[in-house]
């Protein structure tokens, strides 16, 4: 049973608004934003540097294979392929990868079950008090959260230059699965320029954005959050629950 509809966003320097009676979720891959924050608290990176290295082994082949026959989403690997910590993210980040987030996690702390306790503590130290990480792609039902919650993690990643970029990227070559797209087909359209998509059963339909809104007080920034969105196509549903929101927030602003 997918989850309940439910938004959050800020615009500008403003308060957060928030719909009514949220409960924690599945969230799908917006996980994953916390997967690659986390990356990058360990090996942060600067403008033209690949970060270190991760090596794909004959285990990480077969968990792709599982995951691939799960209908997951995945990119394909081979044994004795290295991808830089940049690739990796954009792996995780563009396509959604859920075999590269796990083992990302893996190689950053030793087991998954040691990167996810540390996503848990980094959760509940940015006063994520309704958030539960059990696996760092999001697959697992058991990763819950709010859009509050989520909006929370999104104003802090949006302030972590490397992670908006590449959030912001449309398409990006890897070693061996070459030429790979960002689910956000929203990027360039509108003003949206980031962040996350997110969809399986479970979760339905989640998008964590960003879009500049043009108002008669200026340039305003609007970071938002939508959650357990429905519809034949997912991510289609989200996207356009987002633009919804913008749409209908943007008018707001312009109000003395």
């Amino acid at each position: 049973m997918a989850a309940a509809r439910a938004g959050a966003y800020v615009l500008g320097i403003g308060r957060p608004a928030v719909s009514p009676n949220q409960q924690p979720v599945p969230i799908a891959s917006l996980a994953k934003v916390m997967t690659a924050y986390l990356v990058l608290k360990h090996y942060p990176l600067h403008v033209g540097d690949s970060g270190r290295r991760f090596v794909v082994g004959q285990s990480d082949v077969v968990d792709t294979e599982t995951r691939r026959r799960e209908g997951q989403s995945i990119v394909d690997v081979r044994a004795g392929e290295q991808l830089t910590e940049r690739d990796a993210l954009m792996a995780i980040l563009l396509p959604s990868a859920n075999n590269i987030a796990v083992l990302v996690a893996r190689q950053v702390d030793g087991s998954v079950a040691s990167f996810v306790a540390e996503m848990n503590h980094t959760a509940h130290a940015l006063g994520m008090s309704h958030t539960t990480y059990t696996d760092p792609s999001g697959y697992d039902a058991g990763t819950v959260s709010t859009a509050l919650d989520q909006l929370r993690l999104a104003q802090v990643v949006a302030d972590n230059p490397t992670l908006a970029a590449m959030m912001a990227t449309r398409s990006y070559s890897l070693p061996v699965a070459g030429e790979v797209t960002n689910t956000n087909t929203l990027l360039g359209q509108d003003g949206f320029f980031g962040m996350k998509t997110g969809s399986d059963d479970a979760a339905g339909g989640c998008f964590m954005f960003r879009s500049e809104r043009h108002t008669d007080r200026g340039d305003v920034t609007l970071i938002g959050v939508v959650l357990g969105q429905q519809g034949h196509n997912l991510i289609t549903a989200e996207l356009y629950a987002a633009k919804q929101l913008a749409d209908h927030v943007a008018p707001n602003a312009a109000t003395p």
